[in-house]
C-alpha cells in the first residue's frame, strides 16, 4: 500500500516501553516511536518530563496501515494493556507523564475514541470510571535514541522483567491473532 494511505496514531498509557513493546509485534504497524506529547515546553527531554514539570506524557506514535489493522482494533489493544481508571499513573509510575491519553489526529478518531470509552463504561469492564483524555493531536517530540526499541535492546533490565514483560505476555495472550507473521 502507498505510503500516502498510512494513518498516525498517538497514544500514552504510562511507561511508553510497555506500549512500544507491544505495538511493535502488531501486525499492520510499521513503525512505533517513544516519545512526549501534550505539554507546554518545546523539545523537552526525558528528565524534564520526568520531573513533571513539561506538562508532556510518555506516549507512543504509532504509524499504520488502516488496510491491515483499523484504529479501533489498535484502540482495543491500548485498553487492554495498561489501566485507564487510575488518574496519572500506572502502578508505581506515579506523575502526569504517565496519565492515560488518546491524542487524536482526525475527527474520526476522535468519534471512535470517545465511542469506545463510552462503551467500555456502560460495559463497566473495569470497577472504576476510565479517565482516559481524549485531546486533538499536539506536537510530538520523539523522546532520546536510547529510549526506541528498548524492550527489545534491554529485556533483561528490572523494569523490563518486571513491568514491560508481563504486559507484553498479557498482549500476546490476548491478541494472539494481531501478531506480526515471523518471516
Amino acid at each position: 500500500m502507498p505510503e500516502f494511505d498510512r494513518e498516525v496514531a498517538t497514544l500514552g498509557g504510562g511507561c511508553f516501553w510497555c506500549l512500544e513493546a507491544a505495538f511493535e509485534e502488531v501486525e499492520g504497524v510499521d513503525s512505533v516511536v517513544s516519545g512526549y506529547s501534550g505539554g507546554h515546553t518545546e523539545h523537552p527531554d526525558y528528565h524534564a518530563v520526568c520531573a513533571g514539570d513539561t506538562g508532556h506524557a510518555e506516549v507512543v506514535r504509532i504509524r499504520f496501515d488502516p488496510g491491515q489493522i483499523s484504529y479501533e482494533a489498535l484502540l482495543e489493544i491500548f485498553f487492554v494493556i495498561h489501566d485507564p481508571t487510575t488518574l496519572n499513573r500506572q502502578g508505581n509510575d506515579v506523575g502526569t507523564q504517565y496519565r492515560s491519553i488518546i491524542l487524536y489526529h482526525s475527527e474520526a478518531q476522535r468519534e471512535t475514541a470517545n465511542s469506545m470509552i463510552a462503551k467500555l463504561q456502560a460495559e463497566k469492564v473495569w470497577g472504576a470510571p476510565v479517565v482516559t483524555e481524549v485531546q486533538p493531536e499536539a506536537p510530538f517530540f520523539a523522546a532520546e535514541e536510547y529510549h526506541q526499541h528498548y524492550f527489545g535492546r534491554n529485556p533483561g533490565q528490572g523494569y523490563c522483567q518486571l513491568v514491560v514483560a508481563p504486559k507484553l505476555a498479557k498482549f500476546r495472550k490476548n491478541f494472539a491473532a494481531r501478531l506480526r507473521k515471523k518471516t
